[in-house]
């Protein structure tokens, strides 16, 4: 039986943050997540958890910087991740290790830590839709970037593993996130396979996976028997909705990952039709 956990950063989004742990287990969620828990104190979310019963099974590592605030000021400014960026190891490290610590007060076993975006040096073929010239970046210039997002991580798994945490790396589309370094799938599982870290596993999101990619079934029935994916969250395609529409049928998909012995949790990351209105989450449940 699939287990659902509530993105705390998308639904319930007309409560400020801390109401929404109250409001997720009101209506049967037994898992959160969300992307960044950096401007709380860990001992206040661990609390929330507490009181509600809820666990907590994923966040993302800082984008960038290196403590509560620099974290939350680098997404507030665009930063979608460093850990493939050369020159920014340090960083990278010093918010990993701040992850780390939040990780351990919440009881959370995975993080999320987010690739980052191409820089523009770095970017080809501009005539090309983003994904393409993406693509094409990678194949033309792997060196710098590719090296140094398997140094960081193979070094975030030997730290993670030491305190026995997941590293999580998700491909994501460029529709919403242009010129980020992960795309497909097929890339993500290589890297994993390549730094060889049992604690370094792929989040698949069925929502990035069908824009990018699509024959998404076919791609569970692949990459789910390798143990090597770590989390799943879903959303209707094209609007990041209920997944009630659009071009995915969850029905069949839940079906499929039932048959597959998919045990981890699956993450309800989309945005509620009715919008930030009293109820809204809980009407589209």
């Amino acid at each position: 039986m699939l287990k659902f956990a509530a993105n705390l950063s998308f639904l319930y989004n007309e409560l400020p943050f801390m109401e929404r742990f109250a409001a997720a287990a009101k209506d049967g969620f037994k898992g959160v997540e969300y992307l960044f828990p950096y401007a709380f104190s860990k001992q206040e979310i661990a609390a929330a958890l507490k009181d509600t019963g809820l666990q907590q099974v994923l966040f993302n590592a800082p984008p960038a910087g290196h403590d509560r605030g620099s974290a939350q000021a680098a997404w507030d400014q665009g930063v979608r991740g460093t850990t493939c960026l050369p020159g920014r190891e340090d960083e990278f490290k010093r918010g990993f290790m701040l992850a780390l610590e939040y990780a351990d007060t919440l009881n959370c076993p995975r993080i999320h830590v987010m690739a980052g975006l191409v820089p523009e040096g770095f970017r080809v073929a501009s005539h090309l839709p983003v994904h393409l010239a993406t693509s094409a970046a990678h194949a033309s210039t792997p060196g710098p970037m590719r090296d140094t997002y398997l140094r960081n991580l193979r070094w975030a798994a030997e730290q993670a593993a030491s305190v026995g945490r997941d590293v999580l790396i998700e491909p994501i589309n460029t529709r919403d996130i242009p010129h980020f370094f992960l795309n497909r799938q097929d890339d993500a599982h290589a890297i994993v396979q390549e730094v060889n870290m049992p604690n370094l596993k792929v989040q698949f999101d069925l929502y990035h996976c069908q824009i990018v990619e699509g024959d998404v079934s076919m791609k569970l029935r692949q990459y789910l028997p390798t143990g090597r994916v770590g989390h799943i969250q879903i959303a209707s395609v094209p609007l990041r909705q209920e997944p009630d529409s659009g071009e995915l049928h969850y029905p069949h998909l839940f079906a499929l990952l039932d048959e597959l012995g998919y045990a981890g949790w699956v993450g309800c990351e989309y945005r509620p039709r009715l919008g930030a209105v009293p109820g809204g989450t809980t009407a589209g449940l």
